[in-house]
């Protein structure tokens, strides 16, 4: 049985931001996350793409920010399971939970965070009759290593940030970059709309709107596609790779059979005060919750995870007169043993 203060489910940044949070107030961590590293989506889906709307960087790639998170975690020694998926949830008569995972693996601990990003999930497809013959050979709808695409032609399917964002970040990279879109607008951020149009008016990316991929040509591998537009008919493209980017279908996966609020495959929560679950004790934080006027962003993750620890130290010391917070400005970063993380490697080097 691993015993713990907040059993955080999801090790993607929110989940890893949440151990920072809770390490200030003296809570100890245990992560559960079914991928077999710590990063979620970012180091799993998309390590390479680049972040544009976290604090103090003009931009930072989704896997560096993962690493910086847990240099910055380190003074709180977070422990992990990985690999396993967080099954079941069993509430003891003192409040507390038992969570079991999916190799049986038992937790323990008065507070669960759960912080599961967009929960198990798998990627939308486009209704193309000869798709599955070419994936892997080809068709990608993850893209991991960007390198992959040097030199090549490729075609990106797709009206999103993430269609916009890869389109913008391959044309320092592919020989060719072409933008599919079925419609003439875009959902995605207005800067990456724009910086796109740059891009096509400077000739480094081709965009093709009102058009949707109909057919897949190649004996092996990606040859060319077939792309129809809505009144000027078909045309044949030659590509090394053509990649959908429709987003992902999430699921909640057996949390959401542990009696949550549920809406639009998300967790509801009391996002007033502190993004409690309607089971006492249990919070979720990140992508996975829901509530009125919610921003599916990293960046109100952060804020969301900030919240809940103030929550979650009342639960666990619950004789605590006040909660006082203390600004790091004032008081630093020390780990357990109350030294600070540079005055601990001083020592360290001392011995």
């Amino acid at each position: 049985m691993i015993k713990t203060d907040i059993l955080i489910i999801g090790a993607g940044p929110v989940g890893l931001f949440t151990v920072f949070e809770a390490g200030l107030l003296k809570l100890r961590c245990h992560i559960i996350d079914a991928l077999p590293m710590t990063g979620g989506q970012l180091a799993e889906i998309y390590p390479k793409k680049p972040i544009y709307d976290i604090p103090g960087y003009a931009s930072v790639l989704a896997g560096d920010l993962i690493k910086k998170i847990e240099e910055q975690i380190a003074p709180f020694e977070p422990t992990y399971t990985l690999g396993e998926r967080a099954e079941t949830i069993e509430t003891q008569e003192d409040g507390t939970f038992i969570v079991t995972t999916s190799k049986g693996t038992k937790h323990h601990a008065p507070v669960v965070a759960i912080a599961g990003g967009l929960g198990s999930f798998e990627p939308r497809k486009p209704p193309i009759p000869n798709l599955k013959k070419y994936e892997d050979k080809g068709v990608e709808y993850i893209i991991r290593e960007p390198e992959l695409y040097r030199d090549k032609k490729i075609i990106i399917a797709g009206g999103g940030d993430s269609a916009l964002d890869w389109s913008i970040f391959l044309t320092e990279v592919a020989k060719e970059v072409t933008l599919v879109h079925r419609r003439t607008e875009f959902r995605g951020a207005l800067d990456s709309v724009e910086k796109v149009q740059e891009l096509v008016a400077e000739g480094r990316m081709k965009l093709l709107t009102n058009s949707e991929i109909k057919e897949i040509h190649g004996k092996n591998h990606v040859e060319a596609v077939t792309v129809k537009h809505k009144t000027e008919g078909n045309r044949k493209v030659e590509v090394d790779h053509f990649i959908p980017l429709f987003g992902l279908s999430p699921k909640l996966g057996p949390i959401g059979n542990w009696g949550f609020e549920i809406e639009k495959n998300a967790i509801k929560v009391d996002n007033a005060t502190d993004y409690s679950t309607n089971i006492k004790g249990i919070f979720a934080i990140g992508d996975v919750n829901t509530y009125p006027g919610k921003l599916k962003l990293i960046l109100c993750g952060f804020h969301e995870a900030t919240i809940m620890v103030q929550s979650a130290y009342k639960i666990i010391n619950p004789e605590a007169k006040k909660l006082v917070m203390k600004y790091t400005t004032v008081s630093g970063v020390t780990g357990f043993d109350g030294v600070k993380k540079e005055q601990k490697k001083a020592v360290i080097k001392k011995m």
